[in-house]
């Protein structure tokens, strides 16, 4: 069982810089890719990153791409979204979540929501512009 509780949103100017973070509770999350999704309101929920269970390998959305950078550090059973260069269409809440499987994956997988099986409950970032 692996409990996720996102945090570190909020609101910020167009340009500006946030990073959200997820703790995770379960020893097994060490093992498990993570992965960052977002949802506007009236929208479907949209990947946007994720990372393999040791950090080897990262993928990202094109929308993201050189502004967002996904992390994590196991030892503090924790991952990472450090977003830069933040524009009004990144406003969001945004999703931490990891799988259950062990080992790398292609890329369409972690793109895939279905992929994920634990969730957090979400954190809210607005850009204003």
């Amino acid at each position: 069982q692996v409990q996720l509780v996102e945090s570190g949103g909020g609101l910020v100017q167009a340009g500006g810089s946030l990073r959200l973070s997820c703790a995770a509770t379960g020893r097994t999350f060490s093992h498990y890719a993570a992965g960052w999704f977002r949802q506007a309101p009236g929208k479907e929920r949209e990947f946007v990153a994720a990372i393999t269970w040791n950090g080897g390998r990262t993928v990202y959305a094109d929308s993201v791409k050189g502004r967002f950078t996904i992390s994590r550090d196991n030892d503090k059973n924790a991952a990472y979204l450090q977003m830069n260069s933040l524009k009004s269409a990144d406003t969001a809440v945004y999703y931490c979540a990891s799988d259950r499987g062990v080992g790398y994956f292609a890329d369409s997988y972690y793109y895939d929501q279905a992929s994920y099986y634990y969730w957090g409950q979400g954190t809210q970032v607005t850009v204003s512009s």
